[in-house]
């Protein structure tokens, strides 16, 4: 009976670790399952390449570093390549590059002409691209931009505001950056005309960097006796300008205004108690959004063929709202 108990006891043993046994297999081979469902159900990821020039201003280089910022944060979704370049024939070819990778799109930040044709080509070719800044003529281009002329409807508004509806104004407007100056320097003489049509407005040519600034407004300084604002289209120029102006101890100007957003321009704001310096900003940070279209684009997403950015005007009495320890700018 004692034998019959035992053989018994060890019967119910053996079927019960059968038992487990069979449950550990079923259960590995769930796991197997769901494991290679993740695997199979987990889509490629989009390819999405940058376009940027090289970087001759502080701004440009921003740029390039809020795009490639705003990928890594995407790293999950995107792959990317950045490349700059220095004239519209070098960045052509870096689109045809890009194109070869299998770009499923572009953002792209061109800053000279002849880049229309290359980018209808690859829209034409079924690339998604979003034009960043810069007016491209190509149908079916996004873009994503600062508002340029409302830029300069600010900077004459805070001018007359400042100096009344009569003055000399020089305005610095900047040919090479096509689009952007005329829009800057359109939405500025246009408004001066319509509230300030007495305002004796010269304008002369100079560049996006500190440098030319520093040196065509010293010139301008040496044949023009009487300045009392200047309408710079940029930040960078503008501490040229005030350089200058330092430089030559002129104390009759009384309002330099800038774009852009310049960390160092907004801390010369409240050093200078004699100047209004003014910036109509225009943040690089921009290009975030520029990367967020292609993405939502390529996701399917109905998105405006057009997005503009509000300029904010910053000076002196608010300039520590944007203030930025991390900014590259």
């Amino acid at each position: 009976m004692k034998k019959h108990v035992l053989w018994l006891a060890m019967l119910a043993l053996l079927m019960f670790v059968l038992a487990a046994c069979g449950s550990d297999d079923s259960t590995g081979a769930d796991a197997d399952g769901a494991s290679g469902g993740e695997e199979g159900s987990s889509e490629e990821k989009y390819k999405i390449g940058i376009l940027a020039p090289e970087v001759t201003h502080g701004w440009v280089g921003a740029v390039a570093y809020h795009a490639e910022d705003r990928v890594e944060e995407l790293s999950d979704q995107v792959d990317y390549q950045i490349q700059t370049s220095g004239n519209a024939e070098e960045m052509t070819s870096q689109l045809d590059d890009l194109t070869t990778w299998g770009a499923d799109a572009i953002v792209a930040f061109p800053q000279w002409e002849g880049m229309d044709v290359p980018i209808q080509n690859a829209i034409d070719n079924g690339m998604t691209v979003v034009n960043f800044d810069i007016v491209i003529d190509a149908d079916g281009v996004y873009r994503v931009s600062g508002d340029n002329e409302d830029m300069g409807i600010q900077g004459a508004n805070y001018i007359v505001d400042k100096i009344g509806e009569t003055g000399n104004v020089v305005v610095l407007e900047v040919p090479s950056s096509g689009s952007v100056s005329e829009l800057r320097t359109k939405g500025f003489e246009e408004t001066i005309a319509d509230i300030a049509p007495d305002m004796n407005v010269m304008t002369y040519a100079t560049e996006f960097t500190r440098e030319a600034g520093l040196t065509d407004f010293a010139d301008i300084l040496t044949s023009v006796d009487q300045i009392d604002a200047v309408y710079s289209l940029d930040d960078e120029t503008s501490v040229g300008v005030l350089q200058a102006i330092e430089e030559a101890g002129r104390t009759d100007i009384q309002v330099v205004t800038g774009g852009g957003g310049m960390q160092e321009y907004f801390e010369m704001m409240p050093e200078n108690e004699d100047i209004w310096i003014q910036s109509a900003l225009y943040s690089p940070a921009m290009v975030k959004d520029a990367v967020d279209v292609a993405l939502d684009v390529l996701n399917g997403e109905e998105v405006e063929q057009e997005t503009i950015i509000p300029t904010t005007v910053v000076d002196r009495d608010n300039y520590e709202e944007f203030l930025d320890s991390d900014s590259p700018y």
